[in-house]
């Protein structure tokens, strides 16, 4: 592949209101080094149909069966061989120069393994809201071990200008480097397939950050998403994906944390967990499903924590200092101008 090719990696499930307009952003994309990858989870709702318009332009392979978000993106990246993968959500829309400002970010530094752009939030009839929202900046964590996206629902006033590191990317749009997918990848998965869905990226994220990588976010790629979780519209969800937000951060816990983290926090992670468990037995029983595959599958779910801590490669100190109540992030190289100037250029076209 030619330096900075880049696949762009769609999973779609009855993803029919979106995927045709999110394509279409990417192919109005100026950057030319680029394929579209699309793995489909045996949609039902139309959306083939809508693929078969694009079958000469993607490379689309169809599911027999819903494997999930992180197995189909884990597929789609197997069938690239590029420098960068970026991974993105069918509700997404790219603004000109997104792919161009992300590789240009990338670039800035081997030791960056991911870059995000600055997401706004639209309404799902692609409408935009009354007021320009953020959708996300990238993910921080707090010390109760809750992932959250920087920025979001703030009103977008001219804030996040700056080119910084942050904890990770929102794999809504996220670009990955190869060399990274391959480092991080724990018994050959990128994404870990227990997950199915949500949360999955906070998980590479998290690994990735132990394993020495930097998250680069930069406020010159730009697009639109339509964001389906929130805190606070839990109870608006399908059981399904609460039972996988349960199950996943336990998972993602026992995989990630060190034992410094956990001895800084216990008292924090204990309330929360404590309070999520509460409302799992009082209004949401579906979701002890979630704690209950954690409990069978506890020797994988060990495992795979065994390989990460035995490849982790920075200090405690590193670690803690991005865990807090408030969105942590640290300067960045600035970008040349000659990376400024083409991005310009790009967003112009």
């Amino acid at each position: 592949m030619p330096n900075d090719f880049v696949s762009v990696t769609i999973v779609t499930f009855n993803s029919g209101q979106f995927i045709r307009r999110c394509i279409e952003s990417v192919l109005a994309q100026k950057y030319d080094k680029k394929e579209i990858i699309i793995v489909d989870n045996n949609s039902t709702d139309g959306t083939l149909d809508i693929l078969e318009h694009f079958e000469d332009r993607c490379r689309i392979f169809y599911n027999s069966d819903n494997l999930g978000f992180a197995e189909a993106q884990n597929q789609a990246i197997a069938e690239s061989r590029a420098e960068w993968v970026l991974t993105l959500n069918p509700d997404v829309l790219l603004l000109p120069g997104f792919i161009q400002s992300l590789v240009d970010a990338g670039n800035i530094d081997p030791a960056i393994g991911s870059v995000c752009g600055k997401l706004l939030a639209i309404k799902s009839s692609f409408d935009l809201p009354d007021k320009p929202l953020v959708d996300s900046t990238g993910i921080y964590f707090t010390p109760m071990l809750r992932h959250l996206d920087r920025g979001s629902q703030e009103v977008d006033n001219g804030h996040y200008l700056q080119n910084e590191y942050v904890f990770g990317a929102t794999a809504a749009a996220a670009l990955y480097r190869r060399e990274m997918i391959e480092d991080v990848a724990i018994h050959g998965e990128f994404f870990d397939p227990d997950f199915f869905v949500y949360r999955e990226d906070a998980d590479v994220a998290w690994r990735a950050q132990l394993f020495g990588w930097h998250c680069m976010y930069t406020p010159q790629a730009r697009g639109y998403h339509v964001r389906k979780v929130l805190p606070g519209n839990r109870r608006a969800l399908p059981p399904v994906i609460n039972m996988h937000s349960v199950k996943n951060r336990f998972l993602m816990r026992l995989k990630n944390i060190t034992p410094d983290l956990y001895r800084r926090n216990w008292f924090s992670i204990t309330v929360r967990d404590t309070v999520v468990l509460a409302c799992c037995f009082a209004r949401e029983q579906t979701s002890l499903k979630g704690c209950w595959y954690v409990i069978q599958n506890w020797r994988r779910v060990l495992s795979k924590r065994e390989e990460i801590m035995k490849r982790r490669r920075v200090t405690d100190e590193d670690m803690a200092a991005w865990f807090s109540y408030s969105p942590v992030s640290k300067p960045a190289p600035k970008q040349s101008v000659k990376a400024l100037a083409r991005q310009k250029a790009a967003r112009g076209r």
